[in-house]
């Protein structure tokens, strides 16, 4: 009889492997997948695009508008979004990163146009700049106690002076010692993307792959336990402050060769606020202590997707800070809800 049942058993093929069986990886996948932060972003980007590809057809698909989307669009929102990730993991936020956009270009004519600095150099002093502001972030709001809102607004607002100032609130030529190794870094077709993905499986691998990482998830979820447990909290957000100006600077600089000029109006608060906005819709919460760099990432292309697909179907961008600010307050939403079923112990 019970060999009768097996035969029978093995030849239906439903604990053995069959349709039944067969289906389980798939629902086991598809269950791991849903459980991953950044997975609803990742259906909304892939919607999205496809919507766009449909209702534009060639001209959304074309090789350049998918330049402009994921160079020219996409890429600086991610670049800095990266970098305010980890700022907001740890509890703080940079508002003034979008004016390091603005004046970085023109740090570096200034000094290869009036002081004579070779155009390397001068590239170099320029990404300096945003660690020399990063630094006066950290310095404000670390030692001195300012909260970062506070800090790096007045340090944005100084920034913007600056540029208007120096520059008379005229736009610049590229200096020539720089159009070399300019077109490698954001003037040439893809470059600007290429960079945003290499630098996104840098920071993934460093948040996730290393102390440094490991202590900025801690100084954000508990401050006072992360100093006892030995963490340096302050040196963190330091090095976040620095990381998130000099990347951009890195923008600001890559969008005067992308553009093949030094605009003042250039930069401003809507890189900050699309690279945050980013950040949160892609799984970082803003009140500290968790976050995703592919969230940020795939919340980038959502972003850009937006931007450009809108503009190719001749739709007024009027509208579109109603969606971006929609967007903040349902992600905002979703984070907190699952943060409680987290603590809750549920799935």
């Amino acid at each position: 009889m019970s060999d009768t049942v097996e035969q029978s058993v093995g030849q239906t093929g439903a604990p053995l492997g069959g349709p039944a069986g067969s289906a389980n990886p798939l629902l086991r996948g598809l269950r791991a997948f849903a459980r991953q932060r950044e997975a609803t972003v990742f259906v909304v980007a892939v919607a999205l695009f496809l919507y766009f590809a449909i209702d534009q057809g060639s001209t959304f698909t074309s090789k350049a508008n998918l330049v402009t989307l994921f160079s020219d669009d996409a890429a600086p929102i991610i670049i800095i979004a990266l970098g305010e990730v980890m700022l907001l993991i740890c509890g703080e936020i940079d508002l003034s990163v979008g004016f390091v956009v603005g004046f970085a270009p023109f740090f570096m004519h200034y000094l290869t146009d009036f002081y004579g600095v070779p155009g390397l150099l001068a590239i170099f002093l320029a990404l300096l700049l945003g660690v020399v502001v990063g630094w006066i972030n950290g310095f404000f709001t670390v030692t001195v106690g300012v909260p970062s809102f506070i800090t790096t607004l007045g340090t944005g607002f100084i920034l913007l002076g600056l540029t208007l100032t120096t520059s008379h609130a005229y736009p610049a030529n590229i200096p020539t010692n720089t159009i070399g190794i300019g077109r490698w870094i954001g003037a040439a077709p893809w470059s600007q993307f290429i960079i945003a993905v290499i630098l996104t499986v840098i920071f993934y691998v460093v948040l996730t792959r290393t102390k440094w990482g490991l202590h900025t998830i801690a100084t954000g979820g508990n401050a006072l336990g992360a100093r006892e447990a030995g963490i340096k909290t302050g040196r963190i957000k330091y090095g976040n402050f620095m990381l998130t100006a000099t990347l951009g600077a890195l923008v600001g600089l890559q969008t005067a060769w992308y553009t093949n000029t030094i605009d003042p109006s250039a930069g401003g608060y809507q890189p900050m606020f699309y690279a945050v906005t980013a950040a949160v819709i892609g799984g970082t919460a803003m009140l500290g202590g968790q976050g995703t760099i592919l969230g940020a990432f795939l919340g980038g292309i959502v972003l850009a997707t937006l931007i450009d697909g809108l503009n190719v179907a001749g739709i007024s961008a009027n509208p579109l800070d109603i969606v971006f600010g929609a967007a903040i307050l349902l992600s905002m939403i979703a984070n907190v809800r699952l943060a409680r079923l987290r603590a809750a112990g549920r799935n």
